[in-house]
């Protein structure tokens, strides 16, 4: 009899035994678990960082410019989806000036195809960007096909048509200032083509699959102020504008590549002020003319820069604001 009930309670010791190592085993899996960066415990899971918000960019908003001339229009377009936004005016026109020399140099690379121009020529094409250097530009014109001469019939001349054709612009025409029909720099485009023109560029259309990334990078390296010491009779810096109101949040991404254009023009007294920037993400351009007897270039860079930093987005300092829960009493 007692053996019986020696056994019996050995039976049992062994069984609760069991039950009692099963919680202290799964406990010491657990700790080695969790110490070991697996999560043992509810505890120990760790919440989801949060998506960090998108880079800073420009997009379509409200522009607001208390503008003292005759001229005024701007467009922005998105390159991701193609959209054009801008002033209700954006498909009016003016005369492009030194803008149009970053077609004039894509226009000519992209015929060359895989071939190489002649040194004096690639010279040319970077001083007609890098310097805005009106006689380099007119140099790459000729070869690009260009001719002074008047076209037949008010239509454009072939390197004004390939920009039409190839970049799909609709509101760009021959310049109409008598005496200067001819002159790529009277060409009249609008910020609508001017938008078209630089996605054109950026896309490879423009200058080729051999010559875009040289074009871009050139459009990136220009140089100059606005300061009279930058600005010749045929040559000028045109480093200003668009880029200056764009915060380092945005030029830290990568180049921004550019191309100004402006001209104090005596037959109608205005100085014409055109802003064009491009990046991977937008396509922006400015179009001014204004009295040139009242206001300096300086005050067409500023126009171009205020309008790129209103288009920011997210305005700087604009971060996620939480609210504070008000303090009760006790």
């Amino acid at each position: 009899m007692r053996s019986r009930v020696t056994l019996v309670l050995a039976i049992t010791a062994v069984l609760l035994g069991g039950v009692l190592l099963v919680p202290a085993a799964y406990a010491r899996l657990s700790s080695d678990d969790s110490s070991g960066g697996g999560g043992g415990g509810a505890a120990s899971v760790a919440a989801p960082s949060p998506t960090p918000p998108p880079p800073p960019t420009l997009a379509a908003g409200p522009v607001s410019v208390d503008f003292k001339g005759q001229f005024f229009s701007w467009a922005l377009m998105d390159r991701q989806t193609g959209k054009i936004a801008g002033s209700p005016n954006m498909t009016a026109t003016s005369s492009t000036e030194s803008m149009l020399k970053a077609w004039i140099v894509s226009d000519y690379l992209r015929q060359l195809g895989d071939k190489e121009p002649t040194a004096a020529l690639k010279k040319a094409a970077s001083l007609a960007i890098r310097d805005s250097n009106d006689d380099a530009a007119n140099m790459v014109y000729r070869a690009a096909g260009g001719s002074y001469a008047v076209p037949a019939g008010g239509q454009p001349g072939p390197v004004l048509k390939r920009a039409i054709s190839i970049c799909g612009l609709t509101d760009t025409k021959r310049g109409n200032v008598p005496g200067y029909e001819g002159w790529w720099s009277f060409t009249r485009m609008s910020p609508r083509d001017a938008v078209r023109l630089g996605d054109c560029i950026a896309d490879g259309k423009a200058a080729g699959p051999k010559w875009t990334k040289w074009v871009l990078t050139e459009m990136s390296k220009v140089q100059g102020t606005t300061a009279d010491k930058d600005q010749k009779t045929k040559y000028g810096g045109g480093r200003w504008g668009i880029i200056d109101g764009l915060p380092k949040s945005i030029t830290d991404q990568g180049p921004v590549s550019m191309k100004n254009g402006w001209t104090k023009l005596t037959y109608d007294g205005n100085w014409h002020v055109n802003c064009l920037a491009v990046t991977d993400k937008w396509s922006l351009a400015v179009m001014l003319r204004y009295p040139a007897a009242k206001y300096p270039l300086d005050y067409g860079a500023q126009v171009c820069a205020s309008v790129a930093t209103q288009l920011v987005t997210p305005q700087p300092g604009a971060a996620l604001k939480v609210p504070q829960q008000p303090v009760g009493k006790l």
